[in-house]
Parts: C-alpha cells; structure tokens; sequence
C-alpha cells in the first residue's frame, strides 16, 4: 500500500512538472515569436523609411501588426488574434473581399485603426477611389466610406490568439507570470545544479584522499615489513 501510495504520489508530481515545462515553453516560444515579428517589421520599416526619405517621398510603413480586439471580422479574424498588414501603393491594386486596415470615420469607431473587408469600390469623377467596408461580423456595412489615403495595408495574414501574450504582458500579473517566475525558476536550477556539482567535487575530493590516505598507510607498512 505505501509502495504504491508512493509511485502514484512520483506520477503526479512528474505530470505536473511536464505540464509547467509544456506551459511555460509554450509562453517563451510564443513570447519569441512576437519578438522576431517586431524586430523583423521593425528592421524592414526603417530601410524602407530610409529609401523613401532618400527619394524625396513620405509613405506609411511597409508592413504592420496590429492586435483585433472586437468581434466584427469573425469568423475571419478572432479577438486577440494579431493580423499582419502591408502597405498598398497603387488604389488599383486593391479588390472586393480584401481585408485592410484603415483609420475609420465611422461614427462607431471614429479615429481608430478597423480592420474591414473592402465591399464596394467607387472611383469618382475626379479620380479618387472610395472604399466601402463592413466587419463579416457585422449586420451592416460601415457607415462612411474611405479614401485610399486612410488605409494603412491590406492584411497579409492572421496569428491566431497570439494576442493574449501581449494582453498579459501588458499587465503586472502577466509580466510577473510570465517573466519574472519562469526567469527565478531558470536562475533557481542553474544555483541547484552549480551547488550540485560543488558537493559532488566535494565528495570525489574526499574519497580521492581517503584512496590517497590508504595508500600511503599500505606503502608505510610495507616498508616496515622489509
């Protein structure tokens, strides 16, 4: 009974320390990907800024990433899901049924960046291309219509949930959940297996001269004898 009381009690702890090793590798290769995506859209931005200065013009930036926080693109694109824009430098190249992110001037989300997809395209008298949108989600089209020179890109592509990673960041509970103890517990083994290793120096030192005490007794002896 104490035997078996005591391998159940072993698989438990062993099913719980493969679930946080899961968990929390999980959370740092999520964590490091939102840090390659940065960097990465970053990087590409501040080339391509440079290049447009060079050339005497001022463009949005190439790519952006941005983190959807209402329900309107569902089934398309979640809640915490991150979408990934590019910049679109000709209005023609832009479709019915594309996604794109934009500065609204809808009265529903007036000075905020939406991400919409485009259901009507009308290119007026003067030339200028004016976009109607609407969420899938939604039962109606946006109220207002954009110009082209409102959209920030058209959505390349979707990382699902990876949002909740930023949401909890962003909050003291998720910087220390995620962070800080994951960082002591890395820091807390490093010391365990250092101390580790000093004891077991430790101890081979001290069979290595009871073994080196032995043999000089054995080699004192032996010169007695003779």
């Amino acid at each position: 009974m104490g035997d078996n009381l005591k391998n159940f009690n072993k698989e438990k702890v062993a099913n719980i320390k493969n679930a946080i090793r899961f968990i929390t590798t999980v959370l740092m290769y999520s964590i490091c990907l939102i840090m390659i995506i940065v960097f990465l859209v970053f990087v590409i931005n501040f080339i391509d800024k440079q290049h447009n200065l060079k050339n005497g013009t001022n463009k949005k930036d190439l790519f952006s990433a941005y983190t959807i926080v209402s329900p309107s693109m569902v089934p398309a694109i979640n809640v915490l899901d991150v979408v990934v824009s590019m910049r679109v430098n000709d209005p023609e190249d832009l479709e019915k049924g594309d996604i794109i992110t934009f500065n609204s001037t809808d009265y529903r989300y007036s000075g905020v960046l939406v991400t919409h997809r485009i259901v009507d395209i009308e290119k007026t008298s003067s030339g200028e291309y004016l976009f109607t949108t609407k969420g899938d989600n939604n039962n109606t089209q946006d109220s207002s219509r954009i110009s082209f020179n409102e959209i920030y890109g058209r959505v390349l592509f979707r990382i699902p949930k990876i949002g909740y990673i930023q949401y909890y960041l962003s909050s003291i509970l998720g910087w220390v959940a995620i962070i800080i103890v994951p960082a002591v517990m890395i820091i807390g083994y490093d010391i365990y297996k250092l101390i580790k290793t000093l004891n077991s120096n430790d101890k081979n030192k001290t069979k290595e001269d009871k073994k080196d005490n032995r043999d000089e007794k054995i080699e004192k002896k032996g010169r007695f004898k003779k």
